[in-house]
């Protein structure tokens, strides 16, 4: 079952939001089609969207809610069996994309040189993440348990690109997650992510794409495929897979919907369960005749029904269910609800380039769309003239707790952290708000 942790007494970390200052505005009477129209098939990380598309937090604390269902870690760590482990870190993979679910608002892009900080002593973990690139745009992190229990930490480039009704997100990078206490290391790289129906219609988000968690001290690996919606919506938000040993054995089957939950179970139950569910399947379509010609894309899919339990599965992750108040406030979850607030005992501590004191979100947030959209576009303007500048002068732009390197467990090009952010020495940083 989901732990319910009680509050740190940290008020700093403590979260008691239940609510943003301001609800979200109707996009209704803006036309997202007079921007996009001149982007098909493009990269969509240079095109400047209106603010009202945005949601109130910058896609570095977007990130932050990989760590929402940070109990599976621990859960990992408390375990001795490595198949155990393995069930507890594929479910934290699956859970990292969860929140995205109905969360059509676009993060802000990140400026570069801007950080983020989140300790959550309730959940046991300090995060800290820097934009390292502009163009293309890069985000690393790292994160670490607060009693040295774990490490996870990683890079993300989303590639945006759209399709003249969607527009797909691939987030390039490798994310690794440290057991110290067992000296593994696993990675995997995240789902690719679409929105639907963003010129008419009713917006809704798929992920879809195989995920690999491979545990690199005993070579088991979790395969998984996040599968697409599929005509009739019947695969939405479905995931599915196998935990394999080295040899590639399987020794469990792993089932669920990326949305809500996530089971295991012995692989001869599932295949016999897949073989009668197919059969029925197959017997429903001989009785009707479906229409081909039908775009998935057109209608939403019907409320995705709940997994279907298979007997003698083991449950490992639920998702937290989110506020009543969500709709109203950008789908958030009552985590990515606390992600802006700025506490009093914060002032003076967190850096000057900390997301929670960008101008244009902080607006949003309360509500003033006007006020957001001219800091936006003056932030903007700012970074450009500094890039403009920098070009003029022999000044190279600096990371300041990142570095780049290949990532130590399969030396894939990665961002690593260089150490030094937590002794809040914070004289030489940029000015970028």
């Amino acid at each position: 079952e989901v732990n319910n942790f009680e509050c740190g007494g940290d008020q700093l970390t403590c979260p008691q939001v239940t609510s943003l200052p301001a609800p979200m505005f109707s996009r209704n009477d803006v036309s997202i089609w007079s921007i996009l129209k001149k982007c098909i098939g493009m990269e969509l990380s240079k095109i400047a969207m209106p603010v009202i598309f945005n949601e109130p937090l910058s896609f570095l604390q977007r990130l932050t809610e990989y760590m929402e269902h940070t109990y599976l870690i621990h859960q990992a760590n408390a375990t001795t069996d490595s198949v155990e482990r393995m069930k507890c870190v594929a479910a934290f993979a699956v859970s990292a994309v969860a929140s995205q679910w109905e969360r059509t608002g676009k993060p802000f892009n990140p400026l570069l040189g801007e950080t983020y900080e989140l300790i959550r002593d309730d959940l046991g973990f300090r995060w800290v993440s820097e934009q390292v690139s502009h163009h293309p745009p890069v985000s690393a992190f790292h994160a670490e348990g607060l009693n040295e229990d774990f490490v996870f930490h990683g890079s993300i480039y989303p590639k945006l690109k759209f399709w003249g009704k969607s527009i797909e997100a691939e987030p390039k990078g490798l994310i690794t997650l440290e057991l110290p206490k067992y000296n593994e290391a696993y990675t995997w790289t995240n789902p690719t992510c679409c929105v639907h129906n963003i010129i008419v219609g009713q917006l809704w988000i798929e992920q879809y794409g195989s995920v690999e968690v491979i545990n690199h001290k005993t070579g088991e690996r979790c395969s998984m495929m996040f599968k697409p919606c599929g005509l009739f919506g019947k695969e939405l938000h479905i995931v599915e897979g196998y935990i394999l040993d080295k040899s590639k054995k399987k020794l469990c089957a792993i089932y669920g919907k990326w949305t809500e939950c996530l089971y295991t179970v012995d692989p001869a139950t599932f295949e016999a369960h897949k073989k009668t569910d197919k059969k029925n399947l197959d017997e429903k379509k001989g009785n009707k005749q479906s229409s081909v010609d039908e775009e998935p894309e057109e209608m939403p899919p019907p409320d995705a029904e709940t997994a279907q339990v298979i007997p003698g599965s083991e449950l490992i992750w639920k998702i937290t269910p989110r506020p009543d108040n969500s709709a109203k406030f950008y789908a958030f979850s009552t985590f990515a609800m606390h992600l802006n607030e700025q506490e009093k005992s914060m002032e003076g501590v967190i850096p000057p380039t900390d997301s929670r004191l960008r101008p244009d979100i902080r607006a949003m947030e309360n509500g003033d769309i006007d006020l957001a959209s001219a800091e936006k576009k003056r932030l903007e303007e700012k970074q450009r003239m500094a890039r403009k500048n920098r070009t003029k002068s022999t000044d190279e732009w600096k990371t300041r707790w990142f570095q780049q390197g290949p990532n130590p467990h399969n030396k894939a090009q990665d961002w690593l952290y260089s150490k030094g952010y937590w002794d809040r020495n914070y004289t030489h940083l940029p000015e970028i708000y």
